[in-house]
C-alpha cells in the first residue's frame, strides 16, 4: 500500500513539474505575441484543461484506492493546485477566472445533475411512502435552519441572504455517495437503503427548490428591490409548475419523439437527442428564473428507459453508457475548478476554522434529526440518519452557485454572496461529510441482520464473485 502511495505521488509531481514546464512555454509564446494558428482560442485555455483532466483522473485514481469517492480526490487536487500560489507557483491562477474553462465546468454540472435525475426513479419515489417523504422535509428544514443560524453567528458582517444562502447548502444528500456504499455492501434492497435513497432523491428536488427561491430573493436584492412573500410563492410555484410540465412532456411528448427517432439510422443519435433535451430544459428553467441545474436534473427525472425501446431493439448501448464518456470528460473538470477556488490561506483566521468546524457539525446534526421522522416500526433509524450525511457533488454546486451570485455591502460594492474564505469553509463540510458517512454506514448497517431478499442476493454476488475469480485464474 506504502509503495502504491509513493508511486502515485509521484507520478502526480512528474504531472506537476510537466504542466508547469508546458503552461511556462506556452505563456512565454504568449506574451511573446504568438496568434494561434487557428481561431482565437487563447493555447492556454488547452493547457489548463489538460492539467485539470490530469489532476482530476490521478487524483480519483488515489482516492479510489483508499476506498473513497473519486470526487474527493478530484476536489482535493483542485485545491492543492490551486494553492501552489502560496509557494510560488502562481501559472495556475488564471484557470480559476477563465471564461472557457468556466462554461465547461457549467456543463459539467448540467451533464451530472442530467445523470443524477436518470438514476432517480418517479415510482420509486412514491412506493417508499410516507417515510421518505417524512425524512426528506425533516433533513430539510433542519440542516437549513442550524446552516443559517451558525452563518448569522460567525459571519455577521455578511448580508443575511449569504446567511439564507448557507443554509441552503445543507439541505441536499448526496444520492450517489450513498448509494454506492449501499451497493458495496448488497443493502440495496433493505427497507433502510430505499427510505434513504427516496428521501435523498426528495431531498434534492426540495433543495432546488429551495436554492430556487433564495437565488431569486438574492438577484431582487442586487438591484435594490426587496422580495414579497407574493414573490416567494411566484417563485415556488414557477419551480413546481415547471417541474410538473417537465414531467408532462416527459409522459406524453418524449416518448413518440424518441420512437420515430428510432428509425434513424445515423450514430448517436439517442445521445445527441437525451443531451438536447436536457440543455433545452435547463434552457427553460433559466428562463422561469431557476438555476440550469434545475432543468437537467428534470430531464433526467422524467426520461425512463421505455424510451429508448426502439434503440435497444438496435442493440444499442443504454443511455447511462453512451452519457458515460461525456460526464468523465467534463464532470471532473467542475469539481477541479471548484478546488481552485478554496483559498487556503484565509483559514490562517482561527474563527474561520471555527465556523467550518461547527458548520460540519451542524450539518450532520441536522440528517440525524431527520432519522426521527421515521413513521415506521423495527427500522434503523440511526443508519438511515448516517445515511443521508453526505453533502458531496450537491452541497458544492450550491457553493458554486452562490459564489457567482452577489450583493452590495455596506459601501454599495457588489461582493459575492459565498466569499472566498466562506467557500473554503463549506468545501470543508462537503469533504468532511463525505470522508464520515461510508464507514459509519457500514458499521451501522452491519448491526441489521439481512432479510430475505438480501441474503439472496447476497449469495447470487458471492456465487458471481466465486466464478468471476476462477474464470480469471
Amino acid at each position: 500500500m506504502k509503495k502504491r502511495l509513493i508511486v502515485a505521488l509521484a507520478t502526480c509531481g512528474a504531472i506537476l513539474w510537466a504542466t508547469q514546464t508546458i503552461w511556462a512555454s506556452a505563456e512565454t509564446n504568449n506574451q511573446a505575441g504568438a496568434e494561434p494558428s487557428h481561431g482565437a482560442l487563447n493555447p492556454l485555455v488547452l493547457v489548463g484543461v489538460a492539467a485539470i483532466l490530469l489532476v482530476a483522473k490521478f487524483g480519483g485514481e488515489l482516492f479510489e484506492r483508499m476506498k473513497q469517492p473519486a470526487v474527493l480526490g478530484e476536489l482535493i487536487s483542485g485545491i492543492i493546485i490551486g494553492n501552489l500560489a502560496l509557494v510560488g507557483f502562481t501559472m495556475a491562477e488564471p484557470l480559476k477566472t477563465d471564461e472557457v474553462i468556466g462554461a465547461l465546468a457549467e456543463i459539467g454540472v448540467i451533464i451530472l445533475l442530467f445523470e443524477v435525475g436518470l438514476e432517480s426513479n418517479l415510482g420509486e419515489m412514491l412506493e417508499v411512502g410516507w417515510s421518505s417523504l417524512f425524512v426528506a422535509i425533516a433533513g430539510v428544514i433542519a440542516p437549513f435552519f442550524l446552516g443559517w443560524g451558525v452563518a448569522a453567528y460567525f459571519i455577521p458582517e455578511e448580508a443575511g441572504l449569504g446567511h439564507i444562502f448557507i443554509g441552503a447548502t445543507l439541505c441536499a444528500t448526496s444520492v450517489g455517495i450513498t448509494a454506492r456504499v449501499l451497493k458495496d455492501m448488497g443493502r440495496l434492497t433493505a427497507r433502510e437503503s430505499r427510505i434513504i435513497l427516496g428521501a435523498a432523491v426528495i431531498d434534492d428536488v426540495l433543495g432546488l427548490l429551495i436554492l430556487a427561491v433564495v437565488a431569486g430573493a438574492i438577484r431582487a436584492a442586487a438591484v435594490g428591490a426587496a422580495l414579497s412573500g407574493i414573490d416567494v410563492v411566484i417563485i415556488a410555484v414557477k419551480a413546481i409548475v415547471f417541474l410538473l410540465g417537465a414531467v408532462a412532456i416527459g409522459h406524453y411528448v418524449m416518448p413518440h419523439l424518441f420512437r420515430n427517432a428510432g428509425r434513424l439510422e445515423s450514430r448517436g443519435v439517442l445521445l445527441a437527442l437525451a443531451i438536447a433535451f436536457c440543455f433545452l430544459l435547463a434552457w427553460v428553467a433559466s428562463l422561469v428564473g431557476l438555476a440550469p441545474i434545475v432543468g437537467a436534473f428534470a430531464a433526467g427525472l422524467v426520461l425512463d428507459e421505455i424510451h429508448f425501446e426502439s434503440f435497444r431493439r438496435k442493440g444499442e448501448q443504454s443511455l447511462e453508457d453512451l452519457l458515460a464518456p461525456v460526464s468523465t470528460l467534463l464532470v471532473p473538470i467542475f469539481f477541479v475548478l471548484m478546488g481552485l477556488k478554496v483559498d487556503l490561506s484565509a483559514f490562517a483566521r482561527p474563527e474561520l476554522l471555527g465556523f467550518a468546524a461547527v458548520l460540519t457539525v451542524a450539518a450532520i446534526i441536522g440528517k440525524q434529526v431527520c432519522s426521527l421522522a421515521v413513521v415506521e416500526s423495527k427500522i434503523n433509524r440511526l443508519a438511515i440518519g448516517l445515511g443521508m450525511i453526505p453533502r458531496g457533488e450537491v452541497g458544492l454546486i450550491f457553493a458554486g452557485i452562490g459564489a457567482s451570485l452577489t450583493l452590495p455591502n455596506a459601501q454599495g460594492v457588489s461582493e459575492p454572496v459565498i466569499n472566498a474564505a466562506t467557500f473554503g469553509a463549506v468545501v470543508i463540510m462537503v469533504i468532511v461529510t463525505t470522508l464520515v458517512t461510508p464507514p459509519a454506514l457500514k458499521w451501522s448497517l452491519s448491526r441489521t441482520p439481512l432479510g430475505p431478499e438480501e441474503e439472496r442476493s447476497e449469495s447470487m454476488r458471492k456465487v458471481a464473485e466465486d466464478s468471476a475469480s476462477r474464470t480469471s485464474r
